[in-house]
């Protein structure tokens, strides 16, 4: 019989390249329970709904019992890097033609300036369409839209076949009408297309990103349009009433109808709900400055936590292209336990960033893969267990040992140990190298925080990054393997909301600076009205984005006065200040200061448990599972092994040591210590 109350279960499911993870919480009192099941690459709207009734079935809860459906998703990701996007067509203004090809001067960080080749544009030169009409940067209009012109370009579009069109007007940002009404007479002559405005998807200056934003909006519109139409069928079809929400860049969740709508706000869906889960867990275990590495197959992403707060940026990338919506401030490379290591024809050894992926996957996985991978060597090195997933996924550790074998050892003249580790020590230096990224070259010591290693591979590799950094104190979650899944549960509904203002001097405007943000505050309002959010759960906060004059960037700091008076625009100011002597260790108070951008985000927070959802345990002491062969600091240990499950909160255990769980490993070197928070994290430090 259920005895779940109704609507007491809320569901997160994040969907990876092998395994769609999937976490239940009872909202009534916290308790957790968590599944994976295979991801169905042809069409993940499958597994989705087949987790979901797996997990059901486990639980004995009843459709009617779930409240909340929360959905990270990287189908909009892989649309973009892997280039499968929408064919589509751009309309501009006379002269901005090739505002793509011009792009910006700046070359990729890693590539070499001589030769480095401008990656081929999302939308061909002759499907680009430019108009007369014109705005100022005011908004003032200059020359009016001519429907005629449109009326030509819609029989070319007939012609053309496609269905996707992406608008970018000249200063919409300030006024949007000219956008507006083209998107109008394109749609009176075809309903059926797929049309992104620019003052809808991202309303501020600069040209090059507002167009790219614009058009990578509708590139994977048609795709997200028809992949969350399929979730929301499939979901009535087993009578799961429950509203989805798709999981943002920008760490909130947002509505099915926003997700189709701007689709582009979910290209970092996956990484951020790992984030939020993160700093959830870090909260938890009392620790506010935190460094999170989330290592799946195929990438790691690392992210910053600092007083409890990660940083949200407008300046983000994806692939090759710049894409300044909000998103979490997260650095992403090619490393993970998929990633395959070869030995280079002039004999060096190479780790990534190509992956086996899923299929053929590791050698030790036995679906073919013939190349090493980074799991092998952890195999291989005894970091891993010969069997995963609670003992249901048997790992080839012979195999494994012959591919490094025939694969890196005899090639370079090492014995498969030493292969191994150098396997492991590349990859862990190209993770260090982005976690200095964020740490280091922004001036900050990662000693001055903790680690917090999550994803599949993540505790396997978070003792040696500690170390290789300095870092003395680890976090391992409870379900690291799931934690993205299980930020799901913990993200709020979130909208963003921004408008170009430039103001040379902004004393002298603030009645006008006040007037925009009212703007914007309407738009937010209308969202909350949009969503059926009661007044009470409804949050708003400001920004603005200032720079020094003839500066070429802008930094963002909070707004905090809702008056918005001349008192608070002076702390906005010397918040700047501040924040530029911290990143580049001057100011320049002698130059005046512009307004550039201003934001409002609105927020509302879902009904949660009063006590923090804490993981049953057994009530037996702990105990052993058994003992292997584990290769640290040069030589080889036996190491204890340990269910993750038998750790009460309290436990203590020392290195070298294996802990395992359903959903990943955890390493333990020798020289550290590990203690069971009654949160249920882990806490990893040296000893």
């Amino acid at each position: 019989m259920n005895k779940t109350k109704p609507n007491s279960t809320v569901i997160g499911i994040d969907i990876g390249g092998t395994f769609t993870d999937i976490v239940t919480m009872n909202s009534s009192n916290g308790e957790l329970h968590l599944q994976k099941v295979p991801t169905t690459p042809k069409d993940p709207s499958v597994g989705f709904v087949q987790g979901i009734a797996q997990v059901l079935s486990e639980q004995a809860v009843g459709v009617g019992a779930v409240s909340h459906i929360f959905h990270g998703t990287t189908v909009a990701t892989n649309l973009i890097l892997e280039s499968k996007g929408a064919d589509l067509l751009l309309i501009t203004n006379k002269g901005f033609r090739h505002v793509l090809e011009i792009g910006r001067h700046d070359i990729p960080r890693k590539e070499n300036m001589f030769s480095w080749v401008k990656p081929k544009r999302p939308v061909h030169p002759k499907h680009i369409y430019e108009i007369s009409g014109r705005m100022n940067f005011d908004g003032s209009p200059l020359a009016p839209i001519i429907d005629s012109e449109i009326s030509e370009i819609t029989q070319k579009i007939k012609a053309s076949k496609l269905k996707s069109v992406a608008i970018c007007l000249l200063h919409s940002y300030a006024n949007p009408v000219h956008e507006k009404h083209v998107r109008s007479l394109l749609l009176s002559a075809d309903p059926e297309l797929h049309i992104s405005v620019s003052s809808e998807v991202l309303p501020v200056f600069r040209e090059y990103e507002r167009t790219m934003a614009t058009i990578l909006n509708v590139y994977v519109m048609p795709a997200i349009t028809s992949y969350v139409g399929k979730l929301e069928d499939r979901c009535q079809q087993m009578d799961v009433r429950a509203p989805i929400f798709l999981m943002k860049s920008s760490g909130g969740v947002t509505s099915t109808n926003a997700a189709k709508r701007e689709p582009i706000q979910t290209v970092l869906s996956g990484p951020a709900a790992g984030v939020i889960g993160a700093s959830h867990v870090a909260k938890l275990a009392g620790l506010s400055n935190v460094i999170t590495i989330d290592i799946g197959g195929t990438s790691a992403d690392v992210c910053l936590i600092q007083q409890g707060a990660h940083a949200v940026t407008g300046r983000g990338r994806i692939g090759d292209w710049p894409l300044n919506t909000p998103m979490i401030d997260i650095t992403t490379i090619g490393a993970g336990g998929g990633s395959l290591a070869k030995v280079t024809a002039d004999g060096q050894l190479l780790v990534g960033p190509e992956s086996a992926g899923s299929v053929p996957g590791p050698v030790c996985y036995g679906k073919g893969g013939k190349q090493p991978t980074v799991t092998d060597a952890n195999l291989v090195l005894g970091r891993l267990c010969p069997s995963l997933l609670n003992d249901d996924f048997i790992l080839d550790t012979k195999s494994a040992q012959a591919a490094i074998q025939s694969k890196i050892a005899d090639p370079l003249g090492l014995t498969v140990t030493q292969a191994a580790q150098g396997i492991l020590d590349i990859v862990d230096h190209a993770m260090v190298g982005a976690l200095r990224l964020v740490t280091v070259e922004r001036g900050l010591d990662p000693r001055d925080f903790a680690l917090l290693p999550f994803g599949g591979a993540g505790p396997v590799h978070g003792a040696s990054l500690a170390r290789l950094l300095g870092i003395t104190t680890q976090i391992i979650a409870a379900h690291p393997g799931v934690l993205s899944a299980y930020g799901l549960l913990n993200a709020d509904l979130r909208s963003d909301f921004s408008r170009t203002f430039f103001c040379p001097d902004p004393f002298k405007s603030l009645k006008a600076i006040k007037q925009v943000f009212t703007e914007l505050d309407k738009q937010a309002t209308h969202w909350f009205s949009q969503e059926s959010i009661p007044l009470p759960q409804q949050r708003l906060s400001w920004a603005a984005s200032l720079r020094y004059a003839h500066q070429g960037f802008e930094l963002t700091v909070p707004w905090n006065d809702a008056k918005k008076t001349s008192a608070s625009l002076t702390t906005v100011m010397e918040s700047f200040h501040a924040l530029h002597q911290k990143l580049y260790t001057f100011n320049q108070l002698d130059t005046p200061v512009e307004l550039v951008t201003l934001h409002v985000t609105a927020t509302a927070a879902f009904q949660r448990p009063d006590a923090p959802a804490k993981i049953k345990f057994s009530r037996k002491p702990p105990e052993m599972s058994g003992q292997q062969k584990m290769f640290a600091d040069k030589k080889w240990h036996v190491a204890p092994v340990y269910h993750r499950t038998k750790l009460l909160p309290g436990a203590q255990l020392l290195g070298p040591a294996i802990i395992k769980q359903l959903d990943t490993t955890t390493v333990v070197l020798p020289g550290q210590k590990v203690k069971a928070h009654p949160s249920g994290a882990l806490i990893i430090k040296e000893i």
